[in-house]
């Protein structure tokens, strides 16, 4: 093998060999930082006549810092500019907290006009159709087109009436960390600090008639749509979907009564 080695070197030349050794070298200046590091690498090549294991560097080494080379020098030359789309959903989110946030003020009390703006404000986003079909899981094709939307009205407004059960949620810090799009689907993390407390809050969202809907709310990596899942489609196998509707209603209900209270 050292024999075959030292022939290859012979055959490149030495003048061709040293030049590609000084491109090698270059590309390694540039992406290795310690440059202790770098020349003690070197040593090996700069003593070329020495070593047989040179040109088996060389070979090992090129398919390595070449694309690593091409890759970062594009990296290096700007870095990725958002969407329009993603640019429109950071601008829709943003302002939708900001609104939130004007209308709540610095007061701890809210006004019943107030609450209504929140309540739109805050589900104005949330596409209910899209959750309640995804909580009903294989049971919605089962559903009459009325009982679809007798649930999904149901559904939508006992979300809305709970939301403003904590108005100080609202008044959290929101970091928009990433936003990616893939036609009219969009995925959006987001980082909520309430209470000194980060929580990470992802929104799936959909492209509609209407704009961006959510679809989804993950709170922690705990899907909303699926806790609701979890509990609708339980009694639905238990009971059926008549039960579930009645517990629905009663439960309207009591949230309607419990804002009269209030």
């Amino acid at each position: 093998m050292a024999y075959l080695l030292n022939r290859i070197l012979v055959q490149v030349g030495s003048g061709l060999y040293l030049t590609v050794i000084a491109l090698i070298s270059s590309m390694m200046m540039i992406f290795i930082k310690s440059v202790e590091h770098i020349k003690s690498r070197l040593s090996l090549i700069v003593n070329i006549r020495k070593f047989s294991l040179a040109p088996f560097l060389f070979f090992v080494l090129l398919p390595v810092l070449l694309p690593a080379a091409l890759g970062s020098e594009a990296a290096a030359q700007g870095a990725e500019v958002p969407s329009d789309t993603e640019a429109e959903i950071r601008s829709m989110l943003e302002s939708r907290d900001h609104k939130i946030k004007d209308l709540l003020g610095t007061s701890k009390t809210v006004s019943d006009e107030q609450k209504e703006e929140l309540r739109d404000l805050i589900n104005g986003v949330v596409d209910f159709w899209a959750m309640g079909e995804g909580a009903l899981g294989r049971h919605w094709k089962g559903l009459t087109a009325d009982q679809q939307t007798d649930f999904v009205n149901t559904f939508g407004q006992i979300v809305r009436l709970q939301s403003l059960a904590d108005l100080e949620i609202y008044r959290s810090s929101v970091v928009y960390d990433k936003i990616s799009v893939n036609g009219i689907q969009a995925h959006v993390m987001t980082t909520t600090t309430y209470k000194k407390v980060p929580t990470p809050v992802e929104y799936e969202l959909r492209k509609s008639e209407s704009g961006w809907m959510a679809t989804d709310i993950i709170l922690d990596e705990v899907s909303t749509v699926k806790g609701y899942a979890r509990s609708f489609q339980s009694v639905i196998r238990k009971k059926g979907f008549d039960d579930l509707m009645e517990r629905l209603e009663n439960r309207l209900e009591k949230e309607k009564a419990a804002q009269s209270d209030t």
